[in-house]
């Protein structure tokens, strides 16, 4: 079964086509939003880790040693995750060196491509993923990010069926501006996330869905309760 959950924040978990478990920025602990403990996520193949703020990077160690989860993280990022969290290097795409953006790892007919992002890192640079189901579906998430106009190239070269976006504002794009990145990415189908979790960010996600019906109308807006899980 093809489906993705919102974990709240930027955590999403995805189930592929073949039956992979795909994390994005797994901060359960502390995450007021999320519905389960990571000790609840018993099975995971690959975790993306976007940057080293701790609401990214969140669960990441703790997941990935108890289930063996392969992680793919920016190349100073992964080395910090080891160095000064005990991440068994093993663990690491790449025996343990991490990638870079424009960087493509494979897993059993999945892709993942490390993408750019504008925000900051403590170590490294903040990225994106984008990644290819084994049917072809494309999920994109942006990470923390403030709007690129690159954005639309990477729309060109992905085909993007299904776009998480920030929405939340002060550390990441707006409403406003994730309605306008959506008229650049063209995905079929948006997310928005990123938002509520701390009361320096937006509130709700009602902004975003109208203001992407005048900037991508064509563009489904899919907004999740944390927890919820949607079929792909």
């Amino acid at each position: 079964m093809k489906s993705i959950r919102w974990l709240g924040h930027s955590a999403f978990e995805l189930e592929t086509p073949g039956g992979r478990i795909v994390l994005f920025d797994p901060w359960l602990t502390g995450n007021v939003l999320c519905p389960v403990e990571a000790s609840e996520i018993t099975a995971a193949d690959v975790i993306l880790v976007t940057h080293d703020h701790y609401d990214h990077y969140g669960d990441t160690v703790e997941i990935s040693t108890r289930t063996g989860a392969t992680v793919i993280a920016q190349s100073e990022t992964a080395d910090r995750l080891e160095t000064e969290l005990d991440l068994p290097r093993g663990n690491v795409i790449f025996d343990g060196v991490g990638m870079n953006i424009g960087g493509v790892a494979l897993f059993d007919g999945i892709s993942v491509t490390m993408t750019q992002a504008f925000h900051s890192s403590d170590s490294g640079s903040p990225t994106g993923y984008m990644v290819k189901l084994e049917d072809g579906t494309v999920v994109y998430h942006a990470g923390d990010t403030g709007i690129f106009e690159d954005m639309r190239l990477l729309g060109e070269l992905y085909k993007i069926d299904l776009a998480l976006l920030p929405i939340g504002g002060c550390f990441t794009m707006d409403a406003f501006q994730a309605s306008k990145a959506l008229a650049l990415l063209q995905p079929k189908r948006a997310m928005p996330m990123h938002y509520k979790t701390f009361p320096v960010l937006a509130q709700s996600a009602d902004e975003f869905a109208g203001l992407a019906k005048h900037h991508a109308p064509n563009v489904e807006v899919v907004i999740l309760s944390p927890g919820e899980k949607y079929l792909l």
